[in-house]
């Protein structure tokens, strides 16, 4: 049983009402958030159209304000920015859904003046509005907006999407738009396009910049951008209404042959039931350096045969793949198809064949991944002479697999990481290097046998003869 001062609801009831409310109050003394949220609960008890209009005057203090949005504030704007989205989203929708559709309209266009004084890098404040262009689609099925007027009010919102607030809008709107919101969205932009691009005269057009090119002005940037916006809202309008040609449409003859852009109208012809078109497609691609084919399109190449009833040839070239890069997802979607029990000698090949492969540290990251913590410690023990300690992006995660069960090959990653520390002087990396020698440290006792690694004592006492010196690294050292 819970004791009576545990901080839970049916405790804090015995309080009564009077007194809850007194703590209420004193508590939200000093937090501008927690004065907000007690009275929207307030407006609340007189019906949505009084939470309607907190959230509405919020929204306006929010975007009059002018100070500098610093990494300090941003936890505190994403918390405020949450509460106003959801009462929107969950509140004044259920109740008033046209009146919801402009508070988050509303809420919208708040996203230029936040960005513009905001230093935030970590992308939260911008999912916020991502999820609020998935609540406005919402609210506007549920409020019936027409066609028309939700096609120009999305067309707006793209023209002005400058800091990639409405990158998601054009598909989330796509169902409340319909056919002919989004045939009416689809002229909008085709309309914008061929409006003449305004060129001040020479001597007032304004520099922004230098590259290889010459001279960069923002006129042509701007140019540039609408081109570029035009071009993706028409690719998403055709991915909406499902016109596979009006997606290529969009793409140059030289973008096409492009190897990302190839896979992504591959898939759609696939899709679209149009599997030779799509081999046809990928087949104008470049595979001459066969290292620089990304896995995306290798995935469309293998898909589309499969479409073909190529199944064999898919196949192989899964396995071709495989062994160019050991890309896992290869290896496993081969040996999906393989008959019972021919999937294991096949993984016991593809073992062997990472085993000597020549990168010992793509074969090492397979090994992990796959999870093959056995494979890998093998892997290092046979050649340990090969591992580079700079990789930090591997050898701890290498390290920290194999540990419990693999202490030995663990004790080789972590000196590889020490050794290049120590005899490249990295001194920024002596606090890591200090706490690797302590994981060897207590690994040795759990390894019976080093083999023709050096035991713990006789690698510190090496260490000490060739770096004894580094009084940097040895004062970390317990």
């Amino acid at each position: 049983m819970a004791a009576k001062t545990t901080l839970n609801a049916k405790n804090l009831e015995s309080l009564g009402a009077q007194r809850l409310a007194e703590l209420l109050v004193e508590i939200s003394m000093g937090s501008a958030a927690h004065k907000r949220r007690l009275r929207m609960e307030l407006a609340g008890n007189h019906g949505s159209a009084e939470v309607a209009r907190e959230v509405r005057k919020r929204l306006a203090s929010i975007a009059r304000a002018r100070t500098v949005i610093n990494w300090r504030k941003v936890k505190a704007l994403k918390s405020d920015l949450e509460t106003q989205r959801k009462t929107i989203a969950e509140t004044v929708a259920a109740d008033d859904p046209p009146e919801a559709f402009e508070l988050i309209w509303q809420f919208l266009a708040l996203a230029n003046s936040i960005f513009e004084r905001s230093s935030d890098s970590s992308s939260s404040l911008i999912e916020s509005f991502h999820q609020a262009c998935e609540d406005a689609a919402a609210i506007a099925a549920s409020a019936r907006i027409g066609s028309n007027v939700l096609a120009d009010k999305v067309f707006k919102a793209v023209q002005d999407d400058g800091y990639g607030q409405y990158d998601n809008l054009i598909t989330a709107m796509a169902p409340a738009l319909g056919k002919d919101g989004l045939d009416r969205l689809k002229t909008l932009f085709v309309q914008w396009s061929k409006e003449p691009k305004d060129k001040p005269a020479e001597d007032k057009r304004e520099i922004i910049g230098w590259g290889s090119a010459g001279t960069l002005y923002e006129d042509e940037i701007d140019g540039t951008q609408r081109d570029l916006t035009v071009r993706i809202a028409l690719q998403e309008i055709a991915d909406a209404q499902g016109d596979v040609d009006a997606y290529i449409a969009q793409q140059s003859e030289k973008t096409r042959k492009m190897p990302m852009i190839s896979a992504d109208i591959a898939n759609r012809l696939v899709s679209a039931g149009r599997p030779k078109e799509a081999l046809e497609v990928l087949n104008e691609v470049d595979t001459t350096s066969q290292a620089d084919i990304p896995f995306e399109w290798q995935r469309a190449r293998v898909e589309t045969l499969e479409a073909l009833g190529r199944a064999e040839e898919a196949q192989t070239y899964r396995w071709t793949c495989f062994e160019q890069s050991l890309q896992g997802e290869h290896l496993k979607a081969f040996l999906k198809r393989l008959p019972d029990f021919d999937d294991l000698e096949a993984e016991e090949k593809a073992f062997a064949y990472a085993q000597a492969f020549p990168d010992v540290h793509q074969a090492l990251a397979f090994f992990l991944n796959w999870p093959a913590p056995a494979e890998a410690a093998k892997l290092v023990m046979r050649r340990k002479a090969e591992l580079d300690g700079n990789l930090y992006e591997l050898m701890p995660a290498a390290a920290e697999a194999l540990a419990e069960k693999h202490p030995l090959a663990a004790t080789i990653v972590l000196r590889s990481m020490i050794d290049f520390t120590l005899d490249s002087g990295r001194s920024s990396r002596y606090k890591h290097a200090a706490r690797h020698l302590a994981d060897c440290a207590s690994f040795a006792p759990h390894i019976n046998d080093f083999g023709n690694a050096r035991s713990h004592d006789v690698y510190v006492a090496e260490l000490k003869r060739r770096h004894g010196k580094r009084h940097g690294f040895w004062s970390q050292v317990t």
